[in-house]
């Protein structure tokens, strides 16, 4: 098992995690190939060594050509579900642009689908969120922590007048996580970038103890006098009971929060709806379960599994979502056995397999429905057909190169063949709001913020957003 500490003591913005993920050695050829892979043609990557507060940093920025529009919600997650990212890495990008949707939405009176990012940010933050996120599975990191976040101080002026630093839809995004204000003099130092990062990243505050393998600095925009304006990044193997002892690591034993609700006033396809809402947004889990409620109603028990630092979060989210009045909130203890991700090739399709190891050592595998689906209607098989495909790659061990851990508990070394076959598993096999704050790279060029009156906000900040 292998973690990673995030050390925001100047916040965190998406160039800065990136930057610290190359300087604890992520391959810069890949995040140089990564714009091409995501669709994004002409965006040229930019890595440099610089020094911040005397430290020497990796910087990390994109040079992007002209848009021909801005991009809503919708094609980014388009965009984030058509990419070749293992579906882990797809599925926790998601959640961070919903979060960010959900958010902005809120702050500003529209629908998260409303909800539009300009040119320059919208490819801007794909590649910081997709960058980063599938960044941490390559190094091998199964599970992510992050120290108190510095916030920044003072204020931004707005068309509405004097904002305060951070600003709402950040704060907002930060909410269960470890903050503090300052450093004095600073102005805003988490983009929501940053801040949608740490909330689908962060498993909590960092380990009391863990055994330090290897650090790096992202550095931001900022230069301050006497001291470094840079995130800290942590690889490290953890000591006590979650620490790992073996080629693939022990099951991990780790605290989670239940929330419950029963609703019985509800119809199922919105039932299902909100369903969908919590997994979006960051629910390790969650379930549907039918009941019977007092004089005999039939209804729908929902159970959420959520991570500490999401309960709160999530909980707002199931009683805005439903018609339930309350929500029963319990700490678990659970058992997670090891695993990762693992893909092959069937018929010229790249199919991701969840490969897991058992307790006596023995592993199974199981292929990402999604995938055989797509192979399946992209090439007229039947998925069955395409399931019995990959059960026979699984078994001749033709892995792709790429091993990435899935979940917690991912062994390092992942790329490594075992000596046992994996065993299959499967089926049988017979108004529109415009909004610039995602953009982390430019921090030292004023941001012009232009909203329909009737939808969102005008505001134009007169200094630099973010780390300039």
């Amino acid at each position: 098992m292998t973690i990673g500490i995030l050390d925001p003591f100047s916040g965190i913005a998406g160039d800065m995690t990136l930057g610290a993920l190359i300087d604890c050695g992520l391959d810069p050829a890949w995040l140089h190939a990564l714009p091409a892979r995501l669709g994004l043609d002409g965006v040229a990557v930019e890595i440099r060594d610089v020094i911040r507060g005397d430290l020497a940093c990796k910087k990390v920025d994109f040079e992007i050509p002209p848009q021909p529009h801005g991009r809503h919600l919708s094609e980014i997650r388009s965009i984030v579900a058509r990419s070749d990212a293992p579906p882990a890495v797809r599925n926790r990008a998601d959640a961070a642009f919903m979060a960010i949707a959900m958010v902005e939405g809120e702050m500003h009176g529209v629908r998260p689908e409303a909800v539009h990012l300009h040119e320059v940010g919208a490819v801007d933050a794909i590649l910081d969120v997709v960058g980063s996120i599938w960044g941490f599975a390559l190094l091998g990191v199964d599970t992510v922590y992050c120290g108190p976040i510095a916030l920044g101080d003072g204020t931004v002026e707005s068309a509405h007048g004097t904002l305060p630093v951070p600003a709402p839809a950040t704060l907002k995004l930060l909410e269960g996580q470890v903050v503090q204000p300052g450093p004095a003099g600073s102005g805003e130092l988490v983009t929501p970038t940053g801040a949608a990062l740490v909330r689908v990243l962060s498993s909590g505050p960092p380990p009391s103890g863990y055994i330090l393998r290897r650090s790096g600095m992202g550095a931001g925009t900022k230069s301050f006098r006497g001291r470094a304006n840079a995130l800290r990044l942590i690889i490290a193997d953890p000591v006590g009971p979650h620490a790992g002892a073996g080629p693939d690591g022990p099951d991990t034993h780790e605290t989670i929060v239940s929330l419950a609700a029963d609703i019985d006033d509800m119809l199922p396809e919105y039932v299902a709806a909100a369903a969908d809402a919590l997994r979006h947004s960051g629910a390790l889990d969650v379930v549907l379960l039918a009941t019977t409620m007092k004089k005999g109603r039939l209804g729908t028990r929902i159970e959420v599994l959520a991570r500490p630092a999401d309960a709160a979060r999530l909980e707002e989210l199931l009683l805005a979502a439903t018609t339930t009045i309350g929500v029963r909130r319990q700490f678990l203890e659970r058992r997670v056995l090891p695993r990762r991700l693992r893909s092959v090739v069937v018929l010229g399709h790249r199919i991701a397999v969840k490969e897991t190891t058992l307790p006596n050592g023995e592993t199974r595998a199981k292929p990402e429905f999604d995938d055989v689906l797509r192979a399946a209607q992209a090439t007229g098989r039947s998925a069955g057909d395409i399931f019995a495909l990959t059960a026979e790659a699984v078994q001749a061990r033709r892995f792709e190169p790429d091993a990435v851990p899935a979940g917690r508990n991912t062994p390092p070394g992942g790329g490594q063949e075992h000596a046992r076959q994996s065993r299959p598993e499967g089926p049988d096999v017979h108004s529109h709001h415009d909004h610039d704050h995602l953009q982390d790279h430019s921090h030292d060029r004023n941001q012009d913020h232009e909203h329909d009156p009737r939808t969102g906000h005008d505001h134009q900040h007169d200094r630099p957003h973010g780390h300039s």
